[in-house]
C-alpha cells in the first residue's frame, strides 16, 4: 500500500512493505526505516488516545460499583433521572456525553424505561449539603412537609436530565453529590432550590458532611428561607392541616433532629426488650 505522503516510486519502502533478500527470507530492517517507525508511532499514540477518551467519557457507569475512587472529586456524571426515592435522594442511569454520543436517537442509545431494565443500572445519587423533611416509612411516621418535598423534587427533576457532581460513596451505597439540572437558559443546583424554597435544612450530622465548596452559600439561602418564612419556615403545612396538626417554625423539628429521635426510640425499644426478656427467663 502506498501511504498519502509517499511518492509514486516509493510504494516498496511503505509500512508493512518488506522486501525479500536473496535466500528469500524476510527483511526485517526494512520496517525500521524511519517513516516506518513515525506511522506506528502515530497510530499507537492515536490508539491509546482514543481508549483514554472512551473511559473517561463515552464509556457509561451502571452503577455505584463500576465508580473507581480516583472518579470522586475529579469527574461527574451525567444521565436521567428515572426515580426519586425520598426528598433528598434519585436514581440516576447514566449517559455519557449526551446526545452528541447518540443518547435518545441511536437505537442501542436508549434509557430504558421497564423496572427490569433499569434494575442494577442506576446510581442511586443523595444530594449533597441538604437534608429534607422524611417521609413515612419502615413504620416510622413523616415529618411535617416532608410529602411537599419529595413532590416537589420529583416535578423537579424526574425524567429530567442533569449533571452529578460526585464527591463519595455513602454508606448505604449512594453516591453524594452537588446535583444541577437545565431549567429555561440556566442550570440549576438542585440543593440550593430546596433550600430556597423552604424544603430542605443544611445538612448537621456532625460527621459526613458535603458541601462542595457551597457551604456558605447553601447557609445564606436557609437564612434567607427562614427570614422570609418559606417552605417549612412558614408554619403548618398541608399534610399538618389535614391531620389537624399545629406545628410553627419556632417548634420545627429539623430532619436531623427527627433522625436522632428516631434512632434513640428504637434504642431504647430494644433496651426495653432485652430488659422485658431478662424478666421472663428469672420468672422461669
Amino acid at each position: 500500500m502506498r501511504w498519502p505522503w509517499s511518492k509514486q516510486d516509493d510504494d516498496q519502502e511503505s509500512f508493512l512493505s518488506w522486501s525479500k533478500r536473496e535466500d528469500g527470507s524476510v527483511d526485517w530492517d526494512s520496517t525500521l526505516t524511519p517513516r516506518n517507525l513515525a506511522t506506528s508511532a502515530a497510530v499507537t499514540a492515536t490508539s491509546l488516545l482514543l481508549i483514554r477518551f472512551y473511559k473517561s467519557y463515552v464509556r457509561r457507569i451502571p452503577s455505584v460499583n463500576y465508580i473507581k475512587p480516583t472518579y470522586f472529586r475529579r469527574k461527574s456524571l451525567f444521565g436521567k433521572v428515572t426515580r426519586v426515592g425520598d426528598a433528598d435522594n434519585f436514581h440516576l442511569f447514566h449517559t455519557p456525553g449526551g446526545r452528541l454520543t447518540g443518547w435518545g436517537w441511536l437505537p442501542w442509545r436508549k434509557v430504558p424505561t421497564s423496572k427490569q431494565g433499569l434494575q442494577s443500572n442506576t446510581i442511586h445519587i443523595r444530594i449533597a449539603g441538604v437534608d429534607a423533611p422524611e417521609l413515612s416509612h419502615f413504620g416510622k411516621p413523616a415529618q411535617p412537609y416532608g410529602q411537599e418535598a419529595f413532590e416537589w423534587l420529583k416535578d423537579y427533576i424526574l425524567d429530567r436530565r442533569v449533571r452529578a457532581y460526585i464527591y463519595r460513596r455513602d454508606q448505604y451505597d449512594r453516591v453524594v453529590a452537588t446535583v444541577t439540572v437545565r431549567r429555561g437558559l440556566f442550570r440549576k443546583d438542585v440543593g440550593l432550590e430546596m433550600l430556597k424554597n423552604g424544603l430542605a435544612t443544611v445538612y448537621e450530622a456532625k460527621t459526613g458532611s458535603e458541601f462542595g465548596e457551597f457551604e456558605d452559600k447553601y447557609r445564606a439561602a436557609e437564612a434567607k428561607a427562614k427570614a422570609n418564612k418559606v417552605g417549612m419556615w412558614s408554619g403548618r403545612s398541608k399534610l399538618a392541616q389535614f391531620f389537624n396538626k399545629t406545628k410553627n417554625s419556632a417548634e420545627l423539628e429539623s430532619p436531623r433532629a427527627y433522625k436522632d429521635r428516631m434512632k434513640a426510640a428504637e434504642q431504647n425499644a430494644a433496651k426495653d426488650g432485652k430488659s422485658a426478656k431478662g424478666k421472663a427467663a428469672g420468672k422461669k
